[in-house]
């Protein structure tokens, strides 16, 4: 694909200069971003992203939602200029939390964490080709704070579980898990470039059938238990 051979030559200053990014605006006017600042709003939404200059994981909360905290959480750094918010720039949250937990621990009332996989966890084949390997890469570097996040709460969980932890110092997560890895792992690394509007409506579809066949199997056990064993799963 075109626009992958011109990302591996040319840098997104060189290639896209004015900082034209069509989603800016999209977002502005389909999203009523007031909503989601003020204090009335009954769902909390957290959005991560990279600090470039730091390495550090920056969650944008409350006021600080808009539609630049949402581009920066989805900047790849090899389409698109660093986000600059407040003096600082940004890149794609997925390189230090993918997605960050500890919001949903420290700032949630509810135990059930959803996570939804959009990259493979496994791959059966070994990759062999330029693209098939900066591929696997890449999946293996979003995936690898999650992992760090669910070793943590193993942890937690265990001591919970030995009783070395007694009262409410600590807090039992529940971990659910999402996923149609038979399917995403089929796709090749361009795909996710392809925005031709039939290949995102057959990823959209394919979603909803697994988060309905998710709900219809794991629907009653939300609020009681994990539906994931995490220590198999990801550690």
């Amino acid at each position: 694909m075109l626009v992958d051979l011109v990302t591996r030559i040319f840098s997104p200053y060189q290639f896209n200069p004015f900082n034209y990014n069509p989603l800016r605006q999209v977002l502005t006017e389909a999203v009523d971003f007031g909503v989601l600042r003020s204090g009335h709003c009954p769902v909390k939404l957290f959005l991560s992203a990279t600090n470039v200059r730091t390495g550090k994981i920056k969650v944008f909360q409350d006021d600080e939602i808009g539609a630049e905290a949402v581009l920066a959480s989805a900047c790849l750094p090899l389409m698109f200029q660093a986000v600059e918010i407040e003096g600082e720039h940004y890149w794609d949250g997925g390189y230090m939390g993918n997605p960050p937990i500890f919001p949903l621990i420290y700032g949630c009332n509810s135990r059930d964490v959803v996570i939804v996989h959009i990259n493979p966890l496994e791959r059966a084949r070994l990759p062999t080709t330029g693209g098939e390997i900066i591929n696997r890469i890449n999946e293996i570097s979003f995936n690898s704070s999650l992992m760090r996040e669910m070793r943590a709460i193993a942890f937690v969980t265990k001591l919970l579980d030995d009783g070395t932890i007694v009262g409410n110092s600590m807090k039992r997560m529940l971990i659910h898990g999402i996923e149609a890895a038979d399917v995403m792992s089929e796709l090749s690394a361009v795909n996710k470039l392809n925005v031709d509007w039939d290949n995102l409506d057959h990823l959209m579809k394919v979603g909803r059938e697994r988060a309905d066949a998710w709900l219809s199997t794991n629907y009653d056990r939300l609020g009681k238990e994990s539906t994931v064993d995490i220590v198999a799963k990801y550690l």
